[in-house]
């Protein structure tokens, strides 16, 4: 991880093959694209790469959530919970709907936990939103019996965690709907971009219309097509698209580089004592897109990233003082400072974060560095760095 490590001719093939037919849009223009459809060939290589039955490529992953959460009727008033680590991107979607993020305590998995999660369920809850941080996945099995019993929409976001499995599916196919970003420092790169899948032709046809401003797609004349229900515009264009195309190919070896580097680092960290690994649920593969492991205080922990950063160890993240990704940085929704004044529903429904107990989460994340893998590292480099930072931490650890 990520896609740009490795761009290059087949890119370049692709997005000047729309180059030439100068239609930019992925919609319309029939004679002119010299038989050249790039999101529609996107949304059919990556359904069937996903074994789901529909895609919706739109303009970014936060968009992929959005359309998502619309496409199941998710709407003011209605509560959407979701975990304490994940990307602004995952209460900022729900948000824009009129719905409230509900936010609930993390586990081991660094995802959320099924036992918080239940606790939080009220008469209003329509959702429960899992975000696969980190390459690996939440408890999808709980997860999914929670929602059963309930009668709960169970959306994935899979935005970090493309080519993980669990069960033997590939995340985001377990649940209702599965999200993922194809931003530029995703494990495929469309430079700008996002997708939706589900097995459910309703929210297919619902993801359709409304990126699309409530465009029905009947026929071959946009300016006669009707308008079933309200949209917005979370278009791809033909350029994200034809980049998409080209990475998608690429995956499976972008997946198996990934595994080979985690595995050397892991090897190196895990004979160190004091050091643990978060943990994967039983049946599930994550993509070997980060190696998370714990150290056993948050004193530890904060010198040991402090100790890696100074020695040059590039792509190693302490989550838990990071402004985008935690809980504790997002001083905006905790104080839901807004440009324009918010829906009833959002200040009557809202937790108040600031008096919100989430130490549970904290006691995970103050213990958590999260290394990057990258793709473009040799065989050397890779196992230089292990070697660092085994020496790093294991000097810290025994002070």
């Amino acid at each position: 991880m990520p896609g740009f490590e490795i761009f290059g001719a087949e890119e370049r093939k692709q997005v000047n093959e729309v180059l030439e037919t100068g239609v930019l849009m992925r919609y319309g223009f029939d004679g002119m694209r010299n038989t050249h459809w790039k999101a529609k060939e996107f949304e059919t290589a990556f359904a069937k790469r996903m074994g789901a039955e529909y895609c919706q490529l739109v303009s970014s992953g936060t968009a992929a959530l959005t359309v998502a959460l619309a496409s199941a009727g998710i709407g003011a008033g209605d509560e959407v919970i979701m975990p304490t680590f994940t990307f602004v991107a995952s209460f900022e979607s729900i948000l824009a709907l009129g719905a409230i993020p509900i936010l609930v305590d993390i586990d081991d998995t660094l995802t959320l936990d099924p036992k918080a999660v239940e606790i939080a369920i009220t008469p209003k809850t329509k959702c429960v939103m899992p975000v696969h941080m980190c390459g690996s996945m939440a408890d999808l099995r709980a997860l999914k019996t929670i929602c059963d019993k309930h009668g709960l929409i169970l959306l994935e976001d899979a935005c970090q965690a493309i080519g993980g499995t669990y069960e033997g599916k590939p995340l985001g196919s377990y649940g209702d709907l599965g999200c993922f970003s194809f931003d530029y420092v995703k494990t495929i790169t469309c430079g700008e971009g996002g997708g939706i899948i589900t097995n459910t032709e309703k929210y297919a046809l619902h993801a359709d219309h409304y990126q699309d401003h409530g465009h029905d797609h009947v026929g071959k004349d946009r300016g006669a097509e009707t308008h079933p229900f309200l949209g917005y515009n979370f278009r791809i264009s033909e350029l994200n698209a034809a980049v998409g195309l080209a990475q998608l190919e690429k995956l499976e070896g972008i997946l198996k580089t990934q595994k080979e580097n985690y595995t050397i680092l892991r090897e190196a960290l895990q004979s160190l004592e004091g050091v643990t690994f978060r943990r994967v649920p039983e049946g599930g593969e994550e993509n070997y897109s980060f190696l998370n492991f714990f150290l056993p205080t948050k004193e530890l922990t904060q010198k040991v990233h402090k100790a890696l950063s100074e020695a040059g160890i590039d792509a190693c993240f302490y989550w838990y003082t990071n402004n985008w990704h935690y809980i504790n940085g997002w001083e905006h929704l905790h104080n839901l400072k807004s440009l324009g004044n918010l829906s009833s529903e959002v200040k009557n429904q809202m937790q108040d974060l600031n008096a919100t107990d989430f130490s549970k989460s904290d006691a995970w994340m103050s213990r958590t560095i999260s290394s990057l893998i990258k793709i473009g590292w040799t065989e050397k480099q890779v196992k230089d760095r292990a070697r660092l930072m085994s020496e790093i931490i294991k000097k810290v650890l025994n002070k």
